[in-house]
């Protein structure tokens, strides 16, 4: 039998907030996902070079999509909204790569 481990109120409730802001910020009514709005700093911008290919095409006709969809002031069907369970940081992992690597040049270069 498995066991499982108790939730807080205050997990739950963080989680039930989070869950709100999400949706209140409106971009996943575009259909984007949250590192789609990232800003476009030097980390992010060598942090995309490395997505693999697919990674990069789907995120491009998002945020195409998104951008076509405000010119005509519109939103997508709400069964199309990318939903606070399935929005995935595709971008995370490559960014903190990045981060780590620029870090250690930096340490390096202080020597």
């Amino acid at each position: 039998m498995a066991v499982r481990a108790p939730v807080s109120a205050s997990g739950r409730l963080l989680e039930g907030l989070r869950k709100w802001y999400y949706n209140a910020a409106g971009f996943n009514q575009l259909g984007l996902m949250r590192d789609d709005t990232i800003y476009e700093d030097d980390d992010v911008k060598v942090a995309l070079k490395r997505l693999p290919e697919n990674l990069y095409n789907e995120r491009l006709f998002r945020i195409k999509r998104a951008l076509d969809l405000s010119m005509r002031q519109q939103i997508l069907p709400e069964e199309q909204w990318v939903k606070y369970e399935e929005d995935k940081k595709y971008l995370e992992p490559y960014l903190k790569e990045v981060i780590r690597e620029r870090l250690e040049r930096e340490e390096w270069d202080r020597k």
